[in-house]
C-alpha cells in the first residue's frame, strides 16, 4: 500500500530529525500569541455550514492563489454557491504545488477529517461530502480542543467592545485555551485620511465610555489608555502595531496636539505630521506596556493595498499586500532606544515582512536586550510572506547565528482560519528537520536531552514563561 503524502515522517529527512519531532515537538501544545481569529464565533461556539465556510471564507492567502489561477472573482468573493467555490480551489489546488498552500492543504484535510485523499477537481466531490460529514459534529471549540491549543490572543481594535471576550471568559464551556484580546491601536494613527479617523474616534469615545466625547489630544490618550486598561482587566498582556516602518520622528505635545485638531476639523495631516504625530503616540503606547508588564509586537515591512480599484470593490485584507522595501533600522533603533533610555522598554517581538531584513532585526534585537528576562527583545517568526519552511528556516538561521535560538519564543498562525493550527505543526518538523541535520552532520551534539529539550522549550515553554498569561492547569503545570 503507498504511503500517503502526509505520513508521520512528512519534512523529517534524517533519523534524528525524526526522533526530535516525535519525541519533543509533536505532543507539544500550541501557544497562539498572535492570531486573527473572530472572538464573535469563539463566543458562540460557532457551527460552520460547509467546508467552503471555513475553509475559504477570509483566507486570502488562497484567494490570491485562485486569481492567480484564472478564477474569476465571482468565485473568490463573489457570489457562487459554496459547493462551486469549493470546487474551483479543488481544482486550482494541483497548481499550487511547491507552494505552502499545497502543504497546509493537504495537512488540514489529514488532521481535521482523516482524508488522505489528494484534492483534485476530480476528487471534489468525495472530498466535500467526506469532510462535510465530519464537520457537522464540529464547532469551533471542537477544533481549537482537537489543535491542543493553549493560549489564542485575537486581535482587537480599542474601539471593539470586547464583549465576546467577557462572554468566552463567562462561558468558556469545553474550550480549554485561554482566549485573550490583544490591544492594536494602529487605526488612531490614521490621520491621512480624516473621515475614516474620525468616524474610529467616535467609536472608540464610545467603547470608552467618554462621556463627553473626544475633542483633544489629551482626551484620544486618556480614552486610549482607559481602553489599555479594559483590556488588561480581561487578561490581556499583549499590544500589536502593524506598520511599514517604524515611527521615532521627534514630537512634541503640542505639535502632536495640532495634528489632532487639523484632522478633527477634516484637514488631512501631511506624510511628515502623520510620522511626528504616530511616534508621539507610539512611544506612550510603549511606555503603557512597560508600566504593566505587557508584550509589545512590531509587524513592519508590508506593502498594503496595492490595488486601488480592487481595494474599493472588496475592502482591505482581501489579498492585495505584497512585500514592501521600506527601510527599517535606523527608525526601529530609535524608537527602541527612546524607550529603554527611560527604561521603559517593554518586552518586545520585532517581525519583518521582507527577508531582507533578516540580519537587521537579528542584529537588533542584541541592542536591548538588558539582563532582565531572557530573550527579552525577540526576533520573531517567519510571518506572512514568510511563514513557510524557507522563510521559517531563513530566520531560524539568522536567529541562530546572531542571537539565541534556544530562547525563540516560536510560532504564530497569524491567521483567521480556525483550521490553521496545522501550520505550527508545520513549523515543528521544518524546526526539527534543520537541527536534525545539523546533528547528522556533526555540526551540534548528538544529545537528545540538550537538543530535545531545546525543541520544547521553543514549542511551547518559552512562550508560556515570556508571556505570563494564565493558563488551564493541565497546561500551566506542563513541564
Amino acid at each position: 500500500m503507498a504511503k500517503p503524502f502526509i505520513h508521520e515522517d512528512f519534512l523529517l529527512s534524517t533519523k534524528q530529525a525524526r526522533e526530535l519531532y516525535h519525541r519533543f515537538a509533536k505532543d507539544e501544545p500550541i501557544y497562539d500569541y498572535h492570531c486573527h481569529l473572530p472572538p464573535d464565533l469563539i463566543a458562540k461556539n460557532h457551527q460552520f455550514a460547509d467546508l467552503t465556510e471555513l475553509w475559504l471564507g477570509g483566507d486570502h492567502y488562497k484567494w490570491r492563489a485562485l486569481r492567480t489561477n484564472g478564477v474569476k472573482e465571482e468565485f473568490v468573493t463573489g457570489g457562487a454557491s459554496p459547493r462551486e467555490k469549493f470546487q474551483a480551489w479543488a481544482e486550482t489546488v494541483p497548481h499550487t504545488l511547491r507552494n505552502p498552500l499545497y502543504h497546509w492543504s493537504a495537512l488540514e484535510l489529514k488532521r481535521y477529517f482523516d482524508i488522505d485523499e489528494l484534492l483534485t477537481g476530480a476528487s471534489a466531490e468525495r472530498i466535500w461530502k467526506r469532510a462535510n460529514t465530519k464537520l457537522a459534529k464540529l464547532r469551533v471549540h471542537d477544533l481549537i480542543n482537537r489543535s491542543n491549543v493553549a493560549v489564542v490572543c485575537t486581535t482587537d481594535d480599542p474601539a471593539d467592545a470586547l464583549a465576546h471576550h467577557e462572554a468566552i471568559r463567562a462561558n468558556p464551556g469545553k474550550l480549554k485555551a485561554r482566549v485573550y484580546p490583544a490591544f492594536r491601536p494602529d487605526k488612531a494613527l490614521g490621520v491621512t485620511n480624516p473621515a475614516a479617523f474620525n468616524a474610529w474616534v467616535d467609536r472608540l469615545a464610545t467603547a470608552a465610555r467618554w462621556t463627553n466625547g473626544i475633542k483633544s489630544l489629551d482626551d484620544l490618550l486618556g480614552a486610549l489608555k482607559k481602553r489599555h486598561d479594559d483590556f488588561h482587566a480581561l487578561g490581556a498582556r499583549v499590544s500589536d502595531h502593524g506598520l511599514e516602518s517604524a515611527l521615532a520622528e521627534p514630537c512634541t505635545h503640542s505639535q502632536a496636539k495640532m495634528v489632532f485638531d487639523a484632522v478633527r476639523r477634516g484637514r488631512a495631516a501631511t506624510a511628515e505630521e502623520a510620522a511626528r504625530y504616530g511616534s508621539y503616540l507610539m512611544l506612550e503606547f510603549g511606555r503603557w506596556d512597560a508600566a504593566r508588564g505587557w508584550t509589545k509586537q512590531l509587524h513592519l515591512g508590508a506593502l498594503r493595498n496595492n490595488n486601488n480599484r480592487l481595494l474599493t470593490k472588496l475592502g482591505p485584507d482581501t489579498g492585495f499586500d505584497s512585500i514592501g522595501d521600506f527601510p527599517q533600522a535606523v527608525a526601529l533603533s530609535r524608537y527602541l532606544n527612546a524607550l529603554d533610555s527611560t527604561d521603559q522598554l517593554p518586552r518586545t517581538i520585532l517581525y519583518n515582512n521582507n527577508p531582507n531584513d533578516n540580519y537587521v532585526l537579528g542584529t537588533m534585537i542584541g541592542n536591548f536586550q538588558d539582563g532582565s528576562i531572557p530573550g527579552k527583545v525577540q526576533f520573531g517568526s517567519g510571518w506572512w510572506f514568510l511563514d513557510q519552511k524557507e522563510g521559517m528556516e531563513w530566520q531560524m538561521n539568522a536567529l541562530s547565528n546572531l542571537g539565541l535560538l534556544s530562547r525563540f519564543v516560536g510560532m504564530i498562525t497569524d491567521s483567521r482560519s480556525f483550521v490553521s493550527y496545522p501550520r505550527h505543526e508545520y513549523f515543528r518538523r521544518t524546526l526539527c528537520n534543520l537541527l536534525g541535520a545539523d546533528m547528522a552532520r556533526g555540526e551540534i551534539p548528538s544529545d537528545f536531552k540538550l537538543v530535545g529539550g531545546m525543541v520544547r522549550n521553543i514549542c511551547f515553554a518559552n512562550a508560556r514563561d515570556y508571556f505570563g498569561l494564565e493558563l488551564a492547569p493541565e497546561f500551566a503545570q506542563r513541564k
